[in-house]
């Protein structure tokens, strides 16, 4: 993480005003979203997969992997940056989402006055392991009220 410091500094904004924030975020909550790993530039979530969040062929929607991408984006960038809104994402959809659990990774890779720039990867995990099934990158930008 360039512009950013390498020690094991704690999250500016809390694990626990981050999981308090997901449950005030009704979407999340509809999807069962879970903070599984939550540190300084990271973060790590996950939604079990069901058939409320598939499209026809019985695949993860591409919403839904838009979701987490953006999730796993600004968490992280909220791990550095404190409270945030998404600028603007690109995602690349690689291959068919289809498993038990659907798993977003982000991580920050620059943070420069208001903008943080962060990137992530989306899983779909079965008994035999992980898939990736997209790849976003996102600028996220500290939130002025």
């Amino acid at each position: 993480m360039s512009g950013l410091p390498t020690d094991d500094m704690p999250p500016t904004l809390s694990r626990e005003r981050l999981e308090a924030a997901i449950g005030k975020t009704p979407f999340a909550v509809l999807l069962d979203a879970r903070l599984l790993n939550y540190s300084f530039g990271k973060a790590e979530l996950s939604i079990p997969f069901q058939a409320t969040i598939t499209q026809h062929h019985g695949l993860a929607h591409g919403a839904i992997l838009g979701f987490l991408a953006d999730s796993a984006c600004s968490w992280a960038a909220a791990s550095v940056a404190g409270d945030v809104v998404t600028s603007e994402y690109k995602i690349n959809l690689i291959a068919p989402a289809r498993g038990d659990l659907l798993i977003g990774r982000g991580e920050v890779i620059n943070i420069s006055g208001r903008q943080v720039v962060t990137r992530a990867d989306v899983f779909a995990v079965k008994e035999r392991g992980e898939t990736i099934v997209a790849t976003a990158l996102a600028t996220i930008v500290k939130l002025k009220i």
